[in-house]
């Protein structure tokens, strides 16, 4: 394959997936969505955070899976900020702030 066809290639697969993303927004823009999707919709923000936490957090480079003591003192002070003023930002603020401690003392 030519530098041509990969960058014609490459240009095609771009507006692709982004007419698959635009259109149904673009179609469902003047609509009110139901009130259960709403309510689930709430979640999706907090679940992707969590599963891009878990990730980072218990894997290596090699696949294998290993925690540090700087990520389990962020993840604790992140859930026990998040329990208490349930806010996902100050949740993440003291989960920052614990991790860099931790790795500035540790």
């Amino acid at each position: 394959m030519n530098m041509s066809t990969a960058f014609v290639l490459t240009i095609v697969i771009a507006l692709g997936t982004y007419l698959l993303r635009a259109v149904p927004a673009l179609l469902l823009a003047d609509r009110e969505l139901p009130v259960p999707v709403q309510r689930a919709l709430r979640n999706v923000g907090p679940a992707v955070l969590a599963a891009l936490v878990v990730v980072s957090v218990a894997s290596t480079a090699d696949g294998g899976i290993e925690v540090e003591v700087a990520e389990v003192a962020a993840l604790v002070a992140a859930g026990v900020v998040a329990w208490w003023r349930r806010n996902l930002i100050w949740s993440l603020l003291a989960g920052m702030a614990a991790l860099w401690v931790t790795l500035v003392l540790v």
